[in-house]
């Protein structure tokens, strides 16, 4: 694939196919892309919590909060949840101004996942606290952002933002999701 298919490929997706199990082994894999991905100052200030194992899926899924614009919807039902996630985290003994490196990082990961015909989400939205219990996490790291991870079994299509146009994402009835796009006229000044 060139790197605008993954690009294109690479949609938030929401619901997976949660039989299909992922290995810690790949998520290494795709840890191993951010890390070597560019980090400012070479700090590499971020850590990472891996979880291809049911029972800590479990653990962690009620700690995130699933697509805000669906208001009706409360995130994937079980047999649709993610079979792996990767919690990434700030180290506040290296830094305390993480910046643009879990950006960075994230997208690798999800290329890496796409490249793979994988699919995932990036999770900010993330009750903080109640994950730190759920997973021992110390409090010298902070929770930047949740990475879930599996087989896609949703369909996303990008949409064509019309002008003064309506950005939130939607699921059309049969239950495809639907994101609209400023086009590339709108955001070159």
């Amino acid at each position: 694939m060139t790197i605008r298919e993954l690009v294109l490929k690479n949609r938030s997706y929401r619901r997976f196919d949660e039989k299909e199990p992922l290995s810690e082994e790949l998520l290494r894999e795709l840890v191993d892309l951010a890390r070597l991905s560019p980090s400012a100052a070479n700090l590499q200030p971020l850590r990472y919590v891996l979880s291809a194992d049911s029972r800590k899926n479990a653990r962690i899924f009620p700690c995130l909060a699933w697509a805000g614009y669906l208001k009706d919807w409360p995130g994937p039902s079980e047999g649709e949840r993610p079979s792996g996630y990767i919690v990434m985290l700030g180290d506040t003994t290296v830094t305390r101004n993480f910046g643009c490196d879990s950006g960075i990082a994230a997208q690798s990961v999800m290329l890496g996942a796409v490249e793979r015909g994988l699919g995932g989400c990036m999770i900010a939205s993330i009750k903080k606290e109640s994950l730190r219990t759920v997973l021992n996490i110390s409090d010298q790291y902070e929770i930047l952002l949740v990475l879930a991870l599996g087989r896609p079994r949703e369909s996303v299509t990008i949409e064509s933002l019309k002008s003064g146009g309506d950005i939130r994402y939607w699921r059309d009835e049969n239950g495809g999701h639907h994101v609209p796009k400023r086009s590339l006229d709108d955001v070159i000044l």
